[in-house]
């Protein structure tokens, strides 16, 4: 299938088949070297411990407004 193919699909077919080659990648072959497992294993740590600061998408978007007037 071509790229320039898709367009003749609905978003609903593309959607359909979106699914299907995410469902078709295994989480088995993903590979992640230990510096990326422990970032995650931290991130999460800090998310279970609520001592992340989280952001809304609109405090995210008025931020990146703000660096690109600078």
């Amino acid at each position: 299938m071509k790229f320039k193919e898709l367009s003749k699909y609905s978003n609903a077919e593309k959607i359909l088949l979106a699914e299907k080659i995410w469902d078709s990648v295994s989480k088995k072959s993903v590979e992640l070297s230990s510096e990326v497992k422990n970032e995650l294993e931290n991130r999460l740590h800090i998310l279970e411990e609520e001592k992340a600061e989280l952001y809304s998408l609109e405090d995210v978007k008025k931020h990146i407004q703000k660096l690109r007037k600078k």
